[in-house]
């Protein structure tokens, strides 16, 4: 195995943020087309709002949904692709800074992975 020097990790994090942004964009059409098939009822009336309900909001709900063709699950998966691909950028980087030995990225890296998941799950 290659050791992990500057070129090998620009590669490897190019590649798999170009993979996460096009597989995002490939569920969203995906979700999209589904959903203009599924979806040829009445225009909404957008007099009132109304929240997504749960099973659009939750991550495990999402990919159940997605994964029984439901169309607004897809769109929602395509989402949190989206979301999660630089996330795994930053992992990545931690990875590939901790391989060089260099502490003091890993250091930087690891604060900025940690803010990152922070406000993911606690929604700041």
């Amino acid at each position: 195995m290659r050791a992990w020097d500057d070129q090998r990790m620009d590669d490897i994090i190019s590649n798999m943020l170009r993979f996460g942004v096009l597989t995002a964009a490939a569920l969203v059409f995906l979700g999209g087309v589904m959903y203009l098939f599924q979806n040829q009822g009445p225009v909404a009336s957008y007099h009132h709002f109304h929240g997504e309900p749960i099973t659009l909001r939750d991550p495990v709900q999402i990919f159940l949904g997605a994964i029984h063709g439901r169309a607004r699950g897809m769109i929602q998966l395509g989402l949190l692709v989206l979301i999660i691909t630089p996330i795994a950028r930053v992992f990545m980087c931690v990875v590939g800074f901790f391989t060089q030995r260099d502490r003091l990225y890993v250091a930087v890296s690891g604060l900025v992975l940690a803010v990152l998941l922070y406000s993911l799950v606690f929604g700041h």
